[in-house]
């Protein structure tokens, strides 16, 4: 059982930790969350003693094993199978001694000792991680000081669940993982025999893989059963109890300060008044729920731009005078597509993303674009290499230079950085407020089409939410790549798979994309296999694309329903506390839900029409 009783921990004179309080259960499999900054990395640290509690205790089993990814990623000659191998301490020990030995009795005891750790089948269970790992089999066998530092952190990641600790703890493990690793990592920890503490952001992994959530919040822990959903309703449900409460007391408190203010004065009642304010004193305030700024994703809206907006015609890319990386490029993206980059790292996701932003140019081939064409592209590169000494103001100043101050401020205030938090220095905040600066910083000129690649990466699930619906409500293109499936399903109508030198349109579903990495069964229909060329005139291209439409335009009736309905609810409110008479506010209402109703009756038509070609390919 791991315990962990009252402890705090003060970093920089600043308590992460204030008498925080936990147990896990032997066996158990916990997802410890909390907001970016909550003190989870802090805890985790306590937790292998790499930091001392100023106060409190953590009390673990005497003789458990504890594994921990350490801050260095390996590095020397040595291969990704031998790192691997020799995280088995034991079984390295054993069989150098065997090397040396001549006692016959020790040699026998030995051998019986390495039979029992079934030390002889170690060299297949860690090539069965690293394949799972994306390592190949001639990747595990090149010299690790030849991989970047994503890879070489999947060697130690690799190494740490080979080593079998008795409590697993990890944090973040999937920031360097594919979608494809993230899944073969989600099924192995979901058979995991022992405990396991796990910090993540994937609502995905913390539903399928954990029995508990423990929560971080104001330096508090609590531990709730069930995986994320459960702890979300639980938590939904004490919020509600919280702020009725609170309300309760709030009226409670001012019945209280009203009395004491009358009667005060009063010498029959000043006893009275005065055993009020002695209870008024004594009452803890309940705090309200806080407003967390950390939640602000609000992309602007492009302006208007007609379809095709980039179409690729037999076109290739790669660096350089190398071979290109992806030929036979042939499809286009139009203004209203929500797009999903598939397949495994290294297959050339970024590098497609890269000449789609105009970053490359095509070796062969032809890719047109509008000239007008303002494209916003994410990387994680842009959130490590803000200046650490300047501030989001400044960052802003330099990106929006010529324009007035209000719109900088505007601009910065869609992501969050309203007032004093503009002035902070950037090397002051935390990941998740790096990665909304970088957000801000390649919005402002509001892009028609958003690239996206891996933007959840600093996000806590929160956070990851909010910008799931500020996508969701921006009207240009987004093309995304990511490895948070639960963000695919909610974002993307249209999926691409990137694989063997190529890149075509899947026309299965996310599910049967996963089902397939799982080898739980083939694409369905044409899924993957086409050339992914809209409008190319044979049913396989015509099959695809009609499906994409239905998609596609069912996403967009759910939108524009929801937008009609908030429409809706913002007119009512606003003739409340009108009378009826809104003036020029209630004509923009108007207006605005008129728009909206059109766009959902053109949505409901295309739906229509996607739905009949569908049939007809059905019956065909």
């Amino acid at each position: 059982m791991l315990t962990i009783d009252g402890v705090t921990v003060r970093l920089g004179g600043r308590a992460i930790l204030e008498r925080a309080s936990a147990t896990v259960p032997v066996g158990a499999r916990v997802g410890l969350i909390g907001r970016n900054g909550a003190g989870k990395s802090t805890l985790m640290k306590a937790l292998i003693g790499e930091i001392e509690p100023d106060d409190g205790e953590i009390s673990k089993p005497s003789r458990a094993k504890i594994g921990y990814i350490a801050q260095e990623a390996p590095s020397g000659n040595m291969t990704p199978e031998e790192v691997v191998l020799a995280s088995a301490t034991e079984r390295a020990s054993l069989l150098e001694e065997l090397e040396t030995c001549t006692d016959m009795d020790r040699m026998g005891d030995v051998h019986e000792r390495l039979l029992a750790i079934d030390a002889y089948s170690a060299p297949a269970r860690a090539a069965k991680i690293l394949n799972g790992l994306g390592f190949d089999d001639d990747m595990q066998q090149r010299p690790v000081d030849s991989f970047s530092g994503g890879w070489k952190m999947r060697i130690a990641l690799g190494a740490l669940l080979f080593s079998e600790p008795d409590i697993l703890l990890l944090d973040e493990p999937s920031n360097h993982l594919d979608l494809e690793a993230t899944l073969w990592l989600e099924n192995f920890l979901k058979s995991y025999p022992a405990t396991l503490v796990v910090i993540s952001h994937e609502r995905d992994l913390l539903n399928k893989v954990v029995d508990h959530i423990l929560h971080l919040q104001g330096g508090q822990l609590t531990l709730y059963p069930g995986g994320y959903d459960a702890f979300e309703k639980q938590r939904a449900e004490r919020a509600a109890q919280l702020a009725s409460a609170k309300a309760s007391q709030d009226a409670q408190r001012a019945r209280l300060q009203d009395y004491v203010a009358r009667n005060s004065a009063r010498a029959s009642t000043a006893k009275q008044a005065q055993s009020r304010a002695k209870m008024l004193a004594k009452m803890q305030p309940i705090a309200a729920l806080a407003e967390d700024p950390s939640l602000t994703f609000d992309f602007p809206d492009p302006a208007e731009l007609r379809s095709p907006m980039i179409t690729l015609d037999h076109a290739a890319v790669g660096y350089g005078e190398a071979p290109p990386i992806l030929k036979r490029l042939n499809f286009r993206i139009d203004a209203d597509d929500r797009i999903a980059l598939l397949g495994r790292n290294g297959n050339g996701k970024t590098t497609l993303a890269r000449l789609l932003a105009s970053q490359l140019v095509p070796a062969e081939g032809e890719v047109n674009a509008p000239g007008k064409l303002k494209v916003g592209y994410f990387t994680q590169y842009q959130v490590e290499e803000l200046a650490g000494e300047e501030t989001p103001l400044d960052l802003m100043n330099r990106a929006m230079d010529g324009q007035s101050a209000g719109a900088v401020r505007a601009q910065l205030g869609r992501f969050g950085f309203s007032g004093p938090r503009a002035n902070q220095r950037v090397d002051k905040l935390s990941g998740g407020e790096r990665a909304r600066l970088a957000l801000a910083l390649i919005t402002r000129d509001a892009p028609h089409l958003l690239i996206l690649d891996e933007p959840t990466n600093h996000l806590d699930v929160d956070a990851r939410e909010a910008l799931i619906q500020a996508l969701n409500n921006y009207t240009g293109a987004v093309i995304l790549i990511s490895h948070d499936r639960h963000m695919v399903e909610l974002t993307a109508d249209r999926l691409i798979l990137v694989d063997s030198g190529t890149a075509r349109e899947y026309a299965g579903s996310m599910e049967d994309y996963i089902d397939f990495i799982l080898g739980r069964n083939q694409p369905k229909g044409n899924a993957g296999k086409g050339k992914g060329q809209r409008g190319g005139g044979h049913s396989g291209a015509d099959l695809r694309a009609a499906q994409s439409d239905l998609t596609k335009a069912e996403t967009a009736i759910a939108r524009l329903n929801a937008e009609v309905a908030q429409f809706d609810k913002d007119i009512l409110a606003l003739s409340a506390r009108s009378g009826g008479q809104g003036g020029s506010a209630m004509q923009a209402l108007l207006t605005k839900r008129a728009r909206a109703a059109d766009s959902l009756a053109e949505a409901e038509q295309r739906w229509l029409a996607a739905g009949t070609a569908l049939e007809a390919f059905e019956q065909a």
